[in-house]
């Protein structure tokens, strides 16, 4: 035996029987009545599954099929899905599954939304909405609430992010933040004023009631459906590129919306921005389609072109295209209450099987690796450079520092010179003082000695040696007294005075460079009358010292230098310059 399920065509009720020799033939339902099974097995039924009208025998149980989708439709667990309900066009009753989101009516061929159908049949059946509250989804930007009858005394239940607008003959009228209100006639003026409510609680009254989503709709995608052709100024070519991405949305004018774009529509999603629904399908049309695909065509190539970007490095400037094209876009969108918080392209589709675009990459390359070898000779001139400025500079501060080197040790030396000088003069001080004379006897010993000296070499004899010691006013007596003091010392000091004249003269001897006579001691050349060479000067740059003959300074013991006195710049603090004026800034020297 085989069970089955036969609906009593009294109530409407399904009863179970069994098929088999000794079955029974009779079936008594619940509400009373007795189904012959012999002659109430043959029925008609709408198939749950495809809205189909099937004619089957109930007795073949669950291998009774649909013709049409093959779906069982004698099940026990398939009756109980069933709804009943009516036509919204021809009040016909209708039967479908419970979970079933679309039904067309066999008669009128009206399209019918089931779950809104069922829902307002349940509220039409209890009388009328005692809450209006928001009943779509997250991707939804408007929802009409399914019922249109209120009565006063209602409870409007808005979240957060939303907002609510009653609807009357086309006009939005009162509006509502988040929060839960019990509808009266002093928070609904708007609507008081146009529809006169009703003063009963009991009473009904009609108007719509739309919900708003202020959240903001993320990754909504979109792409051109066509190449967009851009001429390429720097290469001259066209240039076919293709742009794709995504972009959020929000609601910023809940009224512009509802008056501009939704209109009498139950519902306006993310779907039907751009025409894409949940499945990834793109037939279905969107509203903004044409829009954003307008704006991009129209702007992406000149806002390459305005902002100078190469194609070939086209990714690395999205987020500036991105942002131009956003405020583009959101100048329309703000006419319908909407804005793009954010609007991203995220792939430039670049022709890279053209050749002409191949050829402009090879040539992009080969001008870069160019540009490359330019920029590497250029550093390693400017290193050389840099190299043998810092050794010049190196080698200046080298010299600078032996020449103060010099000067110092020259300058040490001339001190313990005169130091040594200094301590013979109080040596002899001393020694004068120990033997009893004094400076001025002494004195006039050395006069004595070169007047004697004078006498001696015959120069005007001793007559003339008596004139001159007349001359200086010295008396017999004291020229002996002198005589007698010196007399012991007058060879050796006749010897010394010869020898330094000796010297003195060998020092001032110059040789001639016209005739090469050597050893001259007079200004003139006696052999050709050359005139003996003056001898050049200069001023000690350390102490100030004028006019030096000598190599070094008698002052200071600073060498002198052959070539140009170097100077430190007081401006930009440049040392050892040899020019009039610094080679860094430009300034004179002092």
């Amino acid at each position: 035996m085989s069970k089955f399920v036969i609906e009593c065509p009294k109530c409407g009720n399904y009863a179970e029987g069994k098929t088999g020799f000794f079955a029974k033939k009779k079936i008594e339902c619940s509400c009373g009545h007795v189904i012959d099974v012999r002659t109430e097995k043959l029925t008609s039924r709408v198939c749950p599954h495809c809205g189909n009208t099937v004619i089957f025998d109930q007795t073949k149980g669950e291998d009774a099929l649909c013709p049409v989708c093959h779906e069982h439709i004698n099940t026990r667990e398939s009756m109980k899905a069933l709804v009943k309900f009516t036509c919204p066009s021809c009040s016909c009753t209708l039967t479908a599954d419970k979970s079933a989101d679309k039904y067309v009516c066999p008669l009128c061929d009206t399209e019918i939304d089931v779950q809104k159908r069922i829902r307002q049949e349940e509220v039409k059946n209890q009388g009328m909405a005692s809450v209006i509250k928001y009943e779509g989804g997250n991707d939804v930007f408007v929802w009409k609430h399914p019922i249109e009858d209120f009565n006063l005394g209602s409870q409007l239940i808005v979240h957060e992010s939303q907002e609510a607008i009653f609807f009357r003959d086309g006009k939005a009228l009162d509006l509502f933040g988040a929060g839960r209100y019990t509808l009266a006639t002093q928070n609904l003026p708007l609507l008081e004023n146009l529809y006169k409510l009703p003063v009963s609680p009991e009473a009904v009254f009609h108007s719509e009631v739309y919900f708003v989503n202020l959240t903001t709709q993320m990754g909504v995608k979109w792409g051109t459906d066509s190449k967009v052709r851009m001429f390429d100024p720097a290469s001259g070519l066209h240039i076919d590129l293709g742009a794709c991405g995504n972009f959020n949305m929000r609601v910023i004018d809940s009224r512009r919306l509802l008056l501009k774009l939704v209109g009498t529509t139950s519902s306006f999603t993310r779907d039907d921005v751009t025409g894409n629904d949940k499945y990834g399908v793109t037939h279905v049309v969107g509203q903004f389609k044409a829009l954003i695909m307008n704006k991009v065509k129209a702007n992406l190539a000149r806002a390459i072109r305005e902002t100078g970007i190469n194609i070939l490095e086209i990714d690395e400037y999205l987020d500036i295209l991105s942002d131009k094209l956003r405020v583009i876009i959101n100048q329309t969108l703000e006419e319908y209450g909407l804005t793009m918080s954010e609007f991203y392209i995220t792939n430039i589709l670049t022709p890279d099987d053209d050749p002409n675009f191949k050829r402009l990459k090879q040539q992009f390359a080969d001008k870069t690796l160019l540009v490359r070898q330019e920029q590497i000779r250029k550093a390693e001139a400017e290193a050389a450079q840099e190299r043998k400025i810092v050794e010049a500079q190196t080698d200046a501060k080298l010299k600078m520092v032996d020449a103060q080197g010099e000067a110092e040790a020259l300058k040490i030396k001339a001190q313990a010179e005169a130091e040594a000088y200094r301590a013979k003069a109080f040596a002899e001080a001393d020694e004068m003082k120990a033997k009893g004379y004094t400076y001025q006897q002494e004195t006039a010993r050395q006069v004595g000695t070169e007047a004697m000296k004078n006498g001696l070499t015959g120069n005007g004899g001793a007559g003339g040696a008596m004139g001159d010691l007349a001359a200086l006013g010295i008396s017999l007596g004291a020229m002996g007294s002198v005589i007698g003091m010196t007399k012991d010392a007058l060879n050796p000091n006749l010897n010394e005075t010869a020898r330094v004249a000796q010297t003195m003269l060998s020092q001032d001897a110059w040789d001639c460079a016209a005739c090469g006579k050597k050893g001259i001691t007079t200004k003139f050349c006696p052999e050709c009358g050359a005139k003996k060479p003056e001898t050049a000067t200069w001023d000690c740059p350390n102490c100030g010292a004028k006019h030096i003959a000598s190599k070094f300074c008698p002052e200071c013991g600073t060498q002198k230098s052959d070539g140009p006195i170097a100077w430190d710049c007081p401006v930009c603090g440049t040392k050892g310059i040899t020019s009039k004026f610094c080679p860094e800034c430009g300034a004179k020297k002092e």
